[in-house]
């Protein structure tokens, strides 16, 4: 496609999707839930055609030298698909936010005055790699009645074009448009360009992907956005931890997938259970193939890690790849998090109660921890049924968005021909 061509194929998908989240605003609850019921049911009637696209993507993307984390993230299976189906039943059966009315009260003139949740309109959702972004996306935002455009990465285009078949077969046996729910079809990165400035049509953009993606976005985006840039999560083990909790944490929050934002990428250690605990943590680290650096005092202990550099401390290493620092106490646990991290998910395991709370109050991040492992700040985990991003920022929606960060809310007053006077 020219410039041109490609400029009118955007346009045309603004138009459509604005004219669809019309017929979605007024939707009934019902009508969406049947709709969410059917996808998930196409989803898993294509499971076999599903694996076969995602396959063209794989066998691309090695011969690309795609690295090891992006082809976990774009990889489907069985399990994976399953798991695409089984988000979009539970956002069906998550309450409709759309025309909840909270807050209303009679003012002194005697009119009453509240507040009631309506969709945003229109969400851009620009993402790489991950193909069930395509499908999790979709049902949230087709839940809480907002028509989307999906611009996927390329290296994931014959993934997500197959599962756009299934959502549009969905969308048909409901009787809502097909239009609802667009996926641009082209890999021409004007699209992208195209995408962010059309304010006449899109109304919030929601990019997943690396951080030059969502820096050039959030450079150049004339439609308000909602994003995460980083995720160098962190798991601090208080001197007050119960030992065998801070093993299990410790090594799930990295272990347990590393290709995500919210694994952790840095382990801080209070100095009073350093020498009891970390040997053991890297010998488990080490058996799971994780590299680790540390700072002067932990290699103290654990000679085989690698010197940490100052650059390892603010590093989303999105691999097998660990930063661990000893610190003096919980104060100086905070004042590293801070300093180096990126206000998504952090965790502290302690018995402490005191701790604990501190821990909470003082670490300004989107989700923060007590004893349980960062890979659990997820809007499956969170019981969002699925999520469409994480942000990071505060105001409208932070941490996972789901259901009501997709939704807004306008002010409703009702009287009996009241005037002012």
């Amino acid at each position: 496609m020219t410039d041109i061509d490609i400029q009118t194929y955007m346009q045309t998908l603004g138009r459509q999707a604005r004219q669809a989240s019309r017929a979605l605003g007024r939707a009934e609850t019902g009508v969406k839930n049947d709709a969410l019921l059917q996808i998930a049911a196409a989803i898993e009637q294509s499971t076999e055609r599903l694996l076969a696209a995602n396959e063209k993507d794989l066998a691309a993307g090695r011969a690309n030298g795609l690295d090891a984390a992006l082809l976990d993230r774009l990889e489907l299976n069985a399990e994976r698909i399953a798991t695409m189906a089984e988000g979009l039943r539970q956002i069906a059966a998550l309450p409709d936010p759309v025309g909840a009315i909270r807050d209303m009260a009679y003012r002194p003139s005697g009119i009453q005055v509240g507040r009631m949740r309506v969709p945003l309109g229109v969400v851009g959702i620009i993402y790489e790699s991950r193909p069930n972004v395509t499908a999790d996306a979709a049902g949230l935002c087709l839940k809480a009645g907002n028509a989307t455009i999906l611009r996927g990465g390329s290296e994931a285009l014959h993934s997500n074009m197959a599962i756009a078949e299934c959502i549009h077969a969905g969308l048909r046996r409901a009787g809502l448009p097909e239009t609802a729910v667009q996926v641009v079809e082209t890999t021409d990165r004007a699209a992208v360009g195209e995408l962010i400035r059309m304010n006449r049509y899109v109304d919030v953009l929601v990019p997943r992907g690396g951080k030059s993606l969502i820096e050039r976005i959030t450079q150049e985006a004339t439609v308000p956005v909602i994003k995460h840039l980083d995720g160098v999560c962190h798991v601090y083990i208080d001197d007050r931890a119960d030992r065998e909790k801070a093993l299990q944490v410790a090594l799930n929050a990295k272990t347990q997938r590393y290709g995500t934002c919210n694994t952790a990428e840095t382990l801080l250690v209070a100095a009073g259970i350093a020498e009891s605990i970390l040997p053991e943590l890297a010998e488990r680290y080490s058996a799971a193939g994780v590299e680790l650096r540390g700072c002067e005092r932990a290699r103290a202990l654990v000679p085989s890690m690698r010197p940490a550099t100052e650059e390892d401390w603010s590093e989303e290493y999105l691999a097998p790849i660990l930063a661990v620092r000893i610190v003096d106490d919980l104060d100086q646990a905070i004042e590293h998090i801070e300093t180096y991290g990126s206000h998504h998910t952090d965790a502290i395991v302690t018995e402490d109660y005191s701790r604990a709370w501190r821990f909470l109050r003082e670490v300004d991040s989107s989700s923060v921890m007590v004893n349980a492992s960062t890979r659990f700040a997820d809007g499956f985990e969170y019981g969002l049924g699925a999520e469409i991003g994480i942000s990071t920022d505060k105001l409208h929606a932070r941490g996972p968005v789901g259901l009501e960060g997709l939704t807004t809310e306008k002010f409703v007053v009702l009287g009996d021909g009241h005037i002012r006077r």
